[in-house]
């Protein structure tokens, strides 16, 4: 559509303003920044032509926008999110992470491809359709959140109400990435996730090694055990029935995953920086990346680390872990076994505590589904190459939400690039995937109304 050409400058305009709201949800000073995001959505959604507005509650507020002119043709609810994570380590940025910055055809910022710059795609393909012809093809919804780093608490709450306003017969998110540059990609599975934080305590106060030591419980030590027991040294979980439930996938998924385009060594050295890749032996890289579950540690805290030496036990410690679930695993059994497997392996002496910081289901959607298959159509359309289909080793948790509240697939049509900093400095966005990607979008709604 010429439209969504000739007002290419326009979205990039709009999108740096998006990006210098510094809306960092896991903040709590960024409050004022969350809001302002937030309202900026509410008034681009308005601007485009829907009726917008802003649902407060128990948590950040969420953005709700309709055009409802569509009778006896589908309702897509589009979902994204308006928060971003914050941009430590600030001294690896080229560009300070809330001034974005074009360098070659990638925008440099915090939020750029996660989700910024994607819901921002969602909204001007549907902003083009209602400037050029008055109407959308099909019914139209969106319902951005400002908590999805830090657990969206009030958005699963809310649609675990069921309201009216969010019936629809699929889901579109645009939070995901194309396997390869060119590449035009749907993620039908994502896995589902547990964030745990467990707490070990030994003596009541932190005490001397050389006058209690070999005879005072240590936490950080227990740590290490537990974490080892948990998980064995070739990466396999060793939680008693963790990978009962988990659905391998088909002889035909396989195959189709064999033939995508990839360099593992690429992979390896470049896109990771690691020496060699680790994991359980003898499963394909892509089904330990999309299709096996995980359990990583993220931080251990605990006893003495500053400079020069202090001979101490600690008397607390605390780790960080996270578990990776796929189809069909639960995240509430999943939390009862951790936890009896961590009760289990706790040493004499201490006490261990695990408590869960948030977690989300994971998800798989069959690609004959009709709604994924128009939008692989829309995608091949604007691309010029035939859509891929994989899964995703992260989680989105309202995928799951929609899946088990609403009863709605979702059509994860994502255009980031696997090499986006997504979390980490310079995150960017690949521009020519911005534009084509409000072209693929305006074309997906143009397919399914017809």
């Amino acid at each position: 559509m010429n439209y969504y050409h000739e007002h290419r400058s326009e979205y990039l305009e709009g999108l740096k303003a998006f990006l210098r709201i510094p809306s960092i949800s896991t903040l709590s000073e960024h409050k004022p920044d969350i809001r302002r995001a937030a309202e900026f959505a509410r008034d681009e959604l308005a601007r485009a032509g829907l009726a917008a507005e802003l649902i407060e509650g128990d948590g950040n507020p969420l953005v709700y926008a309709e055009w409802l002119g569509a009778p006896d043709k589908p309702t897509i609810l589009f979902y994204g999110h308006y928060d971003v994570q914050p941009p430590d380590p600030l001294d690896e940025w080229k560009s300070p992470p809330f001034e974005p910055e074009v360098r070659g055809d990638n925008i440099f910022a915090r939020g750029a491809c996660d989700d910024k710059g994607q819901v921002y795609i969602q909204i001007k393909a549907v902003e083009g359709l209602l400037k050029t012809t008055g109407r959308l093809p099909v019914n139209v919804k969106f319902l951005l959140e400002g908590e999805e780093e830090t657990g969206g608490e009030h958005i699963e709450a809310y649609v675990q109400s069921r309201p009216p306003k969010l019936k629809a017969d699929a889901a579109v998110v645009c939070d995901t990435e194309m396997f390869a540059p060119e590449l035009p990609t749907i993620c039908i599975g994502l896995r589902g996730m547990v964030y745990y934080e467990l707490f070990v305590e030994g003596a009541s106060h932190d005490l001397h090694s050389g006058v209690y030591g070999g005879a005072a419980p240590n936490p950080i030590q227990a740590i290490a055990e537990i974490l080892s027991a948990l998980k064995d040294r070739d990466g396999r979980i060793r939680i008693p029935g963790f990978y009962d439930r988990v659905v391998p996938p088909s002889p035909k998924e396989r195959d189709a995953w064999a033939r995508l385009p990839f360099d593992e060594k690429e992979y390896t050295q470049n896109e990771m920086g690691a020496r060699e890749l680790t994991g359980e032996p003898g499963v394909p890289l892509f089904e330990r990346l999309w299709a096996r579950p995980t359990l990583e540690v993220h931080g251990i805290r605990g006893g003495f680390t500053g400079e020069g030496a202090k001979t101490v036990i600690p008397a607390r410690a605390t780790a960080k872990i996270s578990t990776r679930l796929v189809a069909d695993q639960r995240v509430d059994e999943s939390i009862r076994q951790f936890t009896d497997a961590v009760r289990a392996a706790t040493p004499r002496g201490v006490t261990a505590e695990v408590r869960v910081l948030h977690s989300g289901e994971p998800s798989l959607t069959n690609p004959e589904n009709p709604f994924i298959r128009a939008g692989a159509q829309a995608l091949q359309e604007t691309f010029g190459k035939e859509t891929v289909y994989i899964r995703s080793g992260g989680s989105i948790p309202i995928v799951g939400v929609f899946d088990r509240y609403l009863g709605v697939p979702s059509v994860m049509m994502g255009f980031g690039l696997p090499d986006d900093n997504l979390h980490a400095p310079n995150e960017k966005f690949h521009l020519p995937n911005f534009y084509r990607g409000i072209e693929a979008v305006g074309r997906y709604l143009e397919i399914l109304g017809a």
